[in-house]
């Protein structure tokens, strides 16, 4: 395990294997609802948006950046249909000094759909399966990074298609929201590869999986 920011890094790269990289915003109670905003998602009656804002600062900030990528090296996006209609009804439209939106604009955008609905936002491009992107992962091109959409950790678990998992711990217990991991039938190892802590007590924490454990009965 390391600690700085070299693990950190997960600028675009052109590369013959596609990672998909999770980057879950995540509460001490695992709840990773509305993160962002207090309108970001109020589904379920939850009125507890932005709970992240008073803890933004540089070094987390730069995370997040790195995420996203640059114009020039974009990250590409996977994003479940909600997230992908909250994040079109926004980013397209953000302020002209925010750096984040003209590069989401620009990444392809893989959105896990089991519906016909249009997609408008440029570069979006829909995925009915996770054979289909498993297909999609396996070719080449930028790494493929999950935004919010809980609803999708359980499948890539499942599948394990989750390759890098970049959690931010925040110090805050919401006692209500959607939590970050549902069920899968079988467990999912990872190794911790770096952490950090932020000036106001967040913890970034970079895993990366193993693949499945073999767990000895003891009995």
């Amino acid at each position: 395990m390391t600690s700085g920011t070299a693990e950190f890094d997960l600028s675009s790269q052109e590369t013959h294997v596609r990672r998909i990289i999770a980057s879950p915003f995540v509460s001490l109670d695992g709840v990773m609802q509305a993160p962002g905003g207090a309108t970001e998602d109020p589904s379920g009656g939850f009125d507890l948006g932005g709970w992240t804002m008073e803890y933004s600062e540089e070094k987390s900030g730069g995370a997040v950046m790195r995420m996203v990528g640059t114009l020039a090296r974009p990250n590409d996006l996977l994003l479940g249909r909600k997230t992908y209609d909250i994040f079109a009804g926004f980013w397209p439209n953000a302020p002209a000094d925010n750096p984040i939106g003209p590069v989401f604009t620009r990444a392809n955008k893989y959105v896990m759909t089991s519906g016909s609905g249009e997609l408008a936002w440029a570069n979006s491009h829909p995925v009915h399966s996770i054979d289909e992107l498993k297909t999609i992962k396996g070719g080449t091109g930028a790494d493929i990074v999950l935004w919010g959409s809980s609803t999708l950790y359980p499948q890539l678990l499942e599948a394990n298609l989750i390759d890098r998992l970049l959690l931010l711990i925040f110090p805050v217990m919401l006692g209500k929201g959607k939590k970050l991991f549902g069920n899968t039938t079988h467990p999912v190892k990872m190794k911790l590869v770096a952490s950090e802590m932020t000036p106001t007590g967040v913890l970034m924490a970079t895993y990366e999986s193993t693949g499945i454990p073999t767990f000895y009965n003891l009995r």
